[in-house]
């Protein structure tokens, strides 16, 4: 009775950990392409279930998917600019289109994905995640202000709760450790809330006008359209995912002690291309392995998956009740602008992390980092350059996400892959001098 206890109460430490990360990127995509307050909250309703579903389908192992390590998965921030963008140019459809596609993508690589991985080192991959955060503030930015296009844009009421749940974020994080600092961006968001709420400016009609119970529908929001430039927009970001996961499964399988596979990888990849098949076929979001979620693994000492299956069925027992799901819609826009500027500059500052394991001592290294997200926030910035192209060429042009990582794939293939008379020679000369040492 006491360990049941004891695992409950690591599940809603897990839960709370993850729940921030899961009910803002709805909130963020949803408000950013127009959705109604009905819509909103099915949005974040469906998301915390498929949270669930996700998290048991990773845990669960089995011959065809699963790692089987106790990893909570989460909607990833990475495919929120790209989400928006598409949603705002091609419709909600595409949006869901992409992900079903490049979910399936993902199940069809995922056995040779491991050997993939040298395509997608460091400076790859931090480059198309700091590209994907400095594409984002814009959107933080707007929020702050009240969202854009609202009749009390830049009043001072918003820039005081927007600076103002900034702030608390970063003194939670300065003075405080392990669970409260993990959970700094929940707290910012409910004081938030609760000030606007003294303030006036919180609606509390949609928690009223929801249900009690209900259940996710396939296809909420219409049948999918597959265009090219949204479906290569999120293979990028389902790619850029894996590589993040994998981080996560060695790291999980370091704190479980348990040696990860080839085999082993292929099943984790799989479960997290089903995941997207799945958000997608229920209007949700890509969901990938959330790191907060390791360190609360290793804080804890608990290692048993028994804690994070108790945990799915937390996340899916909230998400069917939209009434808690309704709660986080009534949340003032300059309230998440706050937050988004914290979470989004993250996004930017662990590309930069990512790009402290790049040898910049590599001319071709920092012209990979310099094109790549030169070219990325060009392209987010003056989208009409390339107005006169063609049609066929406006494709890989439309999103600077697609541009920049495109950019720092190829070039990465050129200087790090294909090989070089000039390196050939450097690494002749080193040969040359071990053996003369």
């Amino acid at each position: 009775m006491k360990q049941t206890a004891k695992n409950i109460s690591l599940g809603i430490q897990h839960v709370l950990a993850m729940y921030a990360g899961a009910v803002v990127v709805p909130l963020i995509v949803g408000s950013a392409i127009g959705l109604s307050g009905s819509q909103l909250t099915y949005l974040v309703a469906i998301d915390i279930f498929m949270c669930g579903i996700a998290t048991f389908l990773q845990v669960w192992k089995n011959r065809f998917f699963g790692i089987g390590l106790p990893i909570v998965l989460g909607c990833t921030f990475t495919a929120v600019g790209p989400m928006i963008a598409i949603g705002n140019e091609y419709g909600v459809s595409s949006i869901y289109g992409a992900i079903l596609a490049s979910g399936l993508i993902v199940i069809l690589i995922s056995s040779v994905f491991g050997k993939l991985v040298r395509f997608f080192p460091p400076v790859v991959t931090g480059s198309v995640v700091t590209i994907i955060g400095i594409t984002l503030i814009p959107v933080a930015m707007n929020n702050m202000a009240g969202g854009e296009g609202s009749p009390d844009f830049g009043s001072q009421e918003n820039l005081l709760l927007a600076f103002g749940v900034l702030i608390l974020i970063i003194l939670l994080n300065r003075f405080f450790t392990g669970f409260v600092r993990a959970i700094s961006i929940l707290i910012g968001i409910l004081a938030g809330t609760v000030a606007a709420g003294f303030m006036g400016m919180v609606d509390l009609q949609p928690v009223q006008e929801a249900s009690w119970f209900n259940i996710g529908k396939p296809f909420y929001f219409g049948t999918p359209t597959f265009e090219l430039t949204p479906i290569l927009t999120m293979t990028i970001v389902a790619i850029v995912s894996m590589v993040e996961s994998t981080g996560v499964y060695f790291a999980l399988g370091d704190i479980c002690n348990k040696k990860i596979t080839e085999k082993d990888l292929a099943r984790g990849y799989r479960a997290e291309g089903l995941a997207y098949m799945l958000g997608a076929i229920f209007n949700a979001f890509p969901y990938t392995a959330f790191s907060q979620n390791v360190g609360l693994v290793q804080m804890s000492g608990i290692k048993t998956n028994r804690v994070i299956y108790i945990t799915a069925m937390m996340l899916i027992g909230l998400g069917l009740v939209p009434k808690i799901a309704a709660l986080a819609t009534i949340i003032p826009s300059s309230v998440l602008g706050g937050a988004m500027v914290a979470m989004f500059g993250m996004v930017v500052a662990y590309g930069v992390k990512m790009l402290g394991q790049v040898q910049f001592a590599s001319q071709e290294n920092l012209l990979i980092v310099a094109c790549s997200v030169g070219l990325g926030l060009g392209v987010t910035v003056v989208p009409e350059m390339f107005a006169g192209l063609p049609e066929s060429v406006k494709i890989l042009t439309n999103s600077g996400i697609v541009a920049g990582s495109l950019t720092a794939i190829i070039l990465n293939i050129i200087f790090n892959i294909i090989p070089s008379p000039s390196r050939q020679k450097q690494s002749e000369e080193k040969v040359v001098q071990s053996q003369a040492s």
